[in-house]
């Protein structure tokens, strides 16, 4: 650990990229594996925990349109993403007070709890500092008498382990725990927060409630990489899995996978037409591969495309990404659905309201181009397609050549270049969508 001498002098460099290093150090044997990050800290573009806390009025009213400019144009301070993403993904609404935020957190983290200790009386490693690896509940619904996390949890709990099987819910439950472990375990394994075995089983609880709390999906592989930031930003365990929660409400989808479809099939049947549209010519070629379907796509899409770039600079596409579609009535509107009695109607939209938007999201609006399929993250893929557009209809003979191809993006994407990017496909494709 630096002291605070230390620590004072790497924040005073100018490297941008030295601040980021203290907050998300990367194990040293793992250095030389991770891509190079290149986001940096901006002073009068990065969003400070100093702008930040003036853009509250007295009483906790924010002004949201200030910080999503101030967003957009350099991203946030490590110090304050995870606040600023509660608010991104609609865990609190701009316009409510100090004080009726802190209520509805306590209700929340109380709910968070209760959650908690109906899954622990099923299965005491939650909340117990561990994690299971392995299997506890065989295919039959029988548990598993050997595995070793229940013998230590028995000898910690007097021999006392509850194992009663009382419905399908709660064996699928069961039998996702394991794979929940195997996952956690590889999840961001490069930083030095995930070498703490505390740390990893805090993702492992929030996912496994998660999976508890959400029976329609449960966890599916891939949720960790969306949690896992969420446990590093946000100091209780609880204001992470509402985060998470938050989070998984613009994502879920992207999971729900069944015998005849996958999550993410609505989004890249939308990337299809888009590049149908913009490009036909590269549609074409990659009908002709046999890639028409874009699945070479799924893995961006799915995680949102943690595998394309650093651990940094992903969190950075994703703040852009949230600030980008910002609709400042997310949080009515996830309260409403939350509430099924409520009846609230959102407010009328006018140009003051537009500022309120999101850039993307506001275009959106005008247009009328409301389909939640048609993310921004969508036309991030078609602008990664179309830097590629002379190597996929040059190089490209087979599908493995497109994956090839669209591959050698890891590491080396600009995530404000790519929004950039991204929005000018937008445009684009709006344009010549309104022409046919």
């Amino acid at each position: 650990m630096l002291g605070c001498d230390g620590l004072a002098g790497v924040l005073m460099k100018r490297d941008g990229t030295s601040e980021l290093d203290v907050f998300y150090p990367v194990r040293s044997e793992c250095q030389a594996d991770v891509p190079k990050t290149r986001f940096k800290l901006r002073a009068g573009k990065t969003l400070s925990a100093r702008r930040w806390n003036s853009a509250f009025s007295q009483d906790g009213h924010l002004d949201i349109a200030k910080v999503l400019r101030r967003i957009q144009r350099g991203g946030v301070h490590p110090s304050i993403k995870g606040v600023v993403w509660e608010f991104l993904l609609g865990c609190f609404d701009p316009n409510s007070t100090f004080e009726e935020r802190r209520q509805l957190r306590e209700r929340r983290r109380e709910q968070y709890w209760t959650w908690k200790s109906e899954c622990q009386k099923m299965v005491p490693v939650i909340g117990s500092g561990k994690l299971i690896t392995a299997p506890i509940i065989a295919d039959s619904g029988q548990t598993i008498e050997n595995s070793s996390t229940q013998s230590d949890l028995q000898e910690q709990n007097g021999g006392q382990v509850n194992n009663a099987v009382s419905d399908k819910k709660v064996t699928h439950w069961k039998q996702a725990l394991h794979q929940i472990g195997l996952d956690v375990v590889r999840t961001d394994q490069t930083l030095v927060f995930y070498e703490s075995q505390t740390n990893q089983a805090k993702l492992w609880d929030v996912l496994a409630i998660y999976a508890w709390m959400d029976n329609d999906i449960g966890y599916i592989q891939g949720m960790s990489d969306i949690c896992s930031p969420m446990i590093i930003l946000l100091e209780k365990e609880e204001d992470a899995f509402w985060c998470f929660e938050h989070a998984m409400r613009r994502l879920r989808e992207n999971f729900r996978c069944s015998t005849s479809s996958i999550g993410v099939q609505a989004q890249l049947s939308t990337l299809s037409q888009i590049i149908k549209v913009i490009d036909p010519k590269l549609h074409q070629h990659l009908e002709d591969l046999d890639g028409g379907e874009y699945l070479f796509a799924f893995r961006m899409l799915m995680v949102l495309f943690r595998r394309e770039f650093s651990f940094v600079d992903a969190l950075y596409l994703w703040e852009l990404i949230w600030a980008m579609e910002y609709n400042p009535n997310i949080f009515s509107s996830y309260e409403a659905s939350t509430n099924a009695g409520d009846n609230s109607v959102a407010p009328e939209i006018n140009e003051k309201l537009l500022q309120q938007f999101g850039k993307f999201e506001r275009r959106n609006v005008k247009t009328g181009n409301i389909e939640r399929h048609r993310a921004l993250a969508v036309f991030l893929v078609a602008s990664i397609l179309e830097t590629k557009n002379k190597r996929l209809l040059k190089e490209a003979k087979g599908l493995d050549d497109v994956v090839r191809i669209v591959g050698d993006v890891t590491g080396n994407l600009d995530a404000k270049r790519a929004c950039k990017e991204a929005l000018k496909i937008h445009k684009k494709y709006l344009r010549k969508a309104s022409k046919s």
